[in-house]
């Protein structure tokens, strides 16, 4: 049983109430307007779109697959650009790193309500508008002057660009295309999210080193802007829009269309939905007040802030820097950097595949517990050049860089239910909370006593910290929720 009460439900477009006439009808092979029955052939409820041919399930995947990696050329720029922008403009490493910060909170913090106005306006609307927000964003600041500027550019705009086509984005897609096997399509689309890094951060390294930082900065802006174009015209909502299911239902226990011979007199029609907040902001706190009185949202909460600090805030942002400080090329270090993202790639997808099989706590622990020695483990590998310990420490840090994507959402999904996408949104806002103010604290760090170490040392104790977060969470229980839940379509 999840562990809020989703039992409050206001009507959805899925919901076929609406009455119709077939006291005196028989439905022949040539009735185009639907019935109260299933379709012939299909075992489709009324009221559902004629049955496509095409694999949708799999065409929407791969697009937002698609979307996700082209949204995320960003990540790799801060890294890239820390060092160039503080030499054009001299800049501190803690005015450059607070533009970052500001990208990493609000690409949280939009989170919740992005999966909101997904239930509210659709997936392609806000999806298109994310990856438009994000090239404005990445190309103004080859204009900018002051640090302001960059803050406006990097941060805000790209922030809630970014944060509109996060991981709340995959929670509402594998929510309503997939039934079983979300493990591992969580997997695979969070390694969408991060591909960006591996696709990206080498191009970007060139870049800026034979041409200059405004190039890499316009590539960005076209990269987000070649994925709009496939996000309008295959994207699709529901199965239901195409005439399918969602993967893995099972026809003999999905909802079936109860109106099917009910006297029309006896019909109750459709309740009206309730009056929806145009930015979705209500219902978003409807549900994070809701779930707040819960204790495994706290411990997740918790531990996933540690994990944005941990990776996005300090070793996205300042691996590059830092490596810089003991002598090694910045091409070499973005390689590195490359490296854990292909790893990280493997890594997503294996913990998917491990999420539908194993205890998605137990994971956690041994994932977070991993990462945090490997983090104790860095400050002695920084060398001149890419030693075999320092490749070592790529491979096994991808494959644990997003593995705890996968693990988390199914934990929203067995806790929460059909509202799992607007918590893990709020999940994800903690995530960049927590990058946020690890990127400034790493960049005052490096600037008060002039190099990493005690970056890395504490985020290795965090790590260690969020592994014994992730046991606190407990089982699952099966007695009645002590709260209630807004069904989705109540908060937006």
């Amino acid at each position: 049983m999840n562990e809020l009460d989703t039992a409050t439900h206001t009507p959805t477009d899925a919901d076929p109430h609406t009455p119709t006439d077939t006291a005196t009808h028989t439905p022949t092979d040539s009735d185009s307007a639907p019935q109260d029955h299933p379709r012939a052939g299909t075992g489709l409820p009324a009221g559902l779109s004629k049955a496509s041919r095409l694999p949708w399930v799999w065409i929407v995947t791969v697009v937002s697959f698609l979307a996700l990696t082209g949204s995320s050329g960003f990540r790799a720029v801060p890294g890239v650009m820390m060092d160039p922008l503080h030499m054009e403009f001299g800049w501190s490493h803690a005015s450059i790193a607070t533009a970052a910060s500001v990208n990493m909170v609000l690409y949280g913090a939009v989170s919740p309500f992005a999966a909101s106005w997904m239930e509210k306006y659709g997936i392609r609307p806000v999806v298109t508008t994310a990856l438009l927000l994000i090239a404005v964003g990445s190309a103004l600041p080859t204009f900018m002057s002051s640090p302001w500027q960059l803050t406006l550019y990097w941060g805000v705009l790209v922030g809630v660009g970014s944060g509109a086509v996060a991981l709340a984005f995959v929670g509402t897609v594998t929510n309503r295309w997939f039934t079983r096997r979300r493990g591992l399509i969580t997997g695979i689309l969070t390694a969408g999210s991060t591909a960006g890094q591996l696709v990206f951060l080498p191009l970007l390294a060139w870049l800026v080193n034979h041409t200059n930082w405004r190039i890499a900065s316009f590539t960005v802006a076209a990269a987000a802007l070649a994925v709009v174009p496939l996000v309008m015209f295959f994207i699709r909502e529901h199965p239901k829009d195409v005439g399918q299911r969602p993967f893995g239902e099972d026809p003999a226990t999905s909802p079936k269309d109860d109106t099917t011979d009910t006297p029309e007199a006896t019909r109750t029609a459709p309740e009206p939905e309730p009056e929806h907040n145009p930015l979705g902001v209500t219902g978003a706190f409807r549900v994070l007040l809701a779930a707040g009185r819960t204790r495994p949202f706290w411990m997740l909460f918790a531990g996933f802030a540690i994990c944005g600090a941990t990776t996005t805030g300090l070793v996205q942002t300042h691996f590059i820097p830092a490596a810089g400080d003991h002598m090694m090329p910045q091409t070499t270090a973005a390689s590195l950097l490359a490296m854990a993202g292909l790893f990280d790639l493997v890594g997503t997808i294996a913990s998917g595949w491990l999420t539908d099989r194993f205890n998605a706590r137990v994971l956690l622990f041994v994932y977070y517990g991993l990462r945090g020695v490997s983090l104790l483990a860095l400050p002695s590998l920084f060398a001149r050049t890419a030693t075999p310990s320092m490749l070592l420490f790529a491979i096994f840090y991808g494959l644990d860089w997003v593995a705890t994507v996968p693990p988390t959402m199914a934990l929203c999904q067995e806790r929460y239910g059909s509202a799992s996408a607007i918590i893990f949104g709020w999940l994800w806002t903690a995530h960049q909370v927590g990058a946020g103010a690890a990127a400034i604290l790493a960049g005052t760090v490096r600037d008060q006593l002039g190099d990493y170490a005690m970056a890395w040392y504490g985020a290795g104790a965090l790590c260690l910290l969020a592994a014994f977060l992730a046991l606190a969470i407990g089982r699952n229980t099966t007695s009645p929720a002590p709260a209630a839940l807004p069904h989705p379509k109540e908060a937006v």
